[in-house]
């Protein structure tokens, strides 16, 4: 699978406006399963940029793949932003499951492997 990066992702220089664009674009992306009280801690930055790839990641999994799960999950309100913690738990499984639900033809399977990293990152 080839995908893409944005260009403000490919250089540590890249516009902070590109960035808070995305952010907002994001931030706005319907989802059926979607929260409209959930938004970023004060603080935060709803963009992320912990793991550009397409591994398979799973229940009971930590790390930077699980990160950017929760992050993607989160800026398309299936997760709310304080259980971005990069541990694979029942919230982040729950919030897989419906956003691969809401995003046929992908299986509610709770896994998160490269149909539902690619459905994450063109949502």
């Amino acid at each position: 699978m080839i995908r893409t990066t944005p260009s403000f992702r490919r250089s540590a220089q890249g516009s902070a406006l590109a960035a808070l664009a995305l952010a907002a674009a994001l931030a706005a992306a319907p989802g059926a399963a979607a929260d409209a009280a959930n938004v970023p801690p004060p603080g935060s930055s709803p963009v992320c940029a912990f793991y550009d790839g397409d591994g398979t990641t799973a229940f009971g999994e930590q790390g930077e793949r699980v990160s950017q799960v929760q992050c993607m999950l989160a800026n398309r309100r299936y997760l709310p932003w304080e259980a971005v913690d990069g541990v694979f738990g029942a919230r982040t499984l729950v919030a897989v499951q419906r956003f691969q639900a809401d995003n046929p033809p992908l299986v509610p399977d709770g896994l998160v492997g490269p149909r539902t990293w690619s459905a994450l990152w063109h949502a």
